[in-house]
């Protein structure tokens, strides 16, 4: 086996340095009971850049696995009875396969996957409850500082603000001064997001952010300071902003499926037209 797949590896890298023939015949390299295994099915399978002395080891583990499959496959010939039913599987799932793709296909070509934002907000209203969250969400802001930053006795003041000249004061002074800075009271971020941002450990950090809106943390070199404006418990209702993408895969889902659903009735409309349907 390995002197064959050293040829065999002659055969691989003189091949593919050929240009290819229009010819669609293939080169048999392996037969097992009228079964072959082609050397370009061989090329292909080969993972790319892999080295001489690795494609002999991939090559002469893909043949073996290959004629086993074979011998297998041969065995369960002579020994399953029932290959009528087995036909019938086989021509259903081919039906199926045929089926799908033809629907990507429509979808692709005359698919509209325009959903207006009305209707994904006309959807969310009345179904609700259908959208909780799996996590706690806040608002608020976060803002990180060297313990060297100058004016923090400002920060502490400046971060509990959500006035406009409040949060004007921190954004300015955080170009200059943060090692990071999070202004985030205009949407809903899950608590893990933020917890990673703090060199905190409690049990229940969802429980700690909701009992605790005003949350200023030392370590040996940073200071950090968390205001949270909102706060949203796990099981609560999903907000629109978050909840979003996920009502418009719905509208999107439920639109494909009428879409195809017009495409089967307007087959089955032309096919009564042309009286291609006979019932006996």
């Amino acid at each position: 086996m390995r002197t064959f797949c050293l040829g065999l590896l002659f055969i691989l890298l003189c091949t593919s340095c050929q240009d290819q023939k229009d010819s669609k015949e293939k080169t048999p390299l392996v037969e097992v009971n009228s079964n072959f295994l082609y050397l370009e099915d061989l090329q292909e399978a080969l993972p790319p850049d892999i080295s001489g002395k690795d494609s002999i080891s991939f090559a002469t583990e893909y043949i073996r696995n290959w004629v086993k499959d074979m011998l297998l496959f041969e065995k369960a010939k002579s020994n399953v009875r029932d290959n009528d039913e087995i036909e019938k599987m086989v021509e259903s799932y081919r039906r199926t396969l045929l089926v799908h793709a033809y629907q990507q296909e429509l979808i692709h070509q005359k698919f509209s996957r325009e959903i207006s934002d009305s209707d994904v907000k006309k959807y969310y209203e009345a179904h609700k409850e259908l959208f909780k969250l799996d996590v706690p969400n806040v608002k608020g802001l976060f803002i990180k500082l060297p313990l060297t930053a100058p004016q923090v006795a400002n920060v502490r003041r400046w971060y509990k603000m959500t006035t406009h000249d409040g949060v004007e004061h921190l954004e300015k002074y955080s170009f200059q001064n943060a090692v990071k800075y999070q202004y985030f009271c205009d949407k809903w971020i899950p608590v893990p997001e933020i917890s990673n941002l703090l060199p905190l450990k409690v049990n229940d950090i969802g429980e700690y952010f909701n009992r605790n809106r005003h949350i200023e943390i030392k370590d040996a070199a940073f200071y950090y300071f968390l205001n949270i404006t909102a706060y949203r418990a796990a099981g609560d209702e999903e907000p629109y902003e978050s909840a979003y993408l996920k009502v418009k895969d719905l509208l999107l889902n439920e639109k494909e499926v009428s879409f195809i659903s017009q495409v089967k009735e307007e087959l089955y409309q032309n096919a009564i037209k042309r009286k291609d349907i006979k019932y006996n």
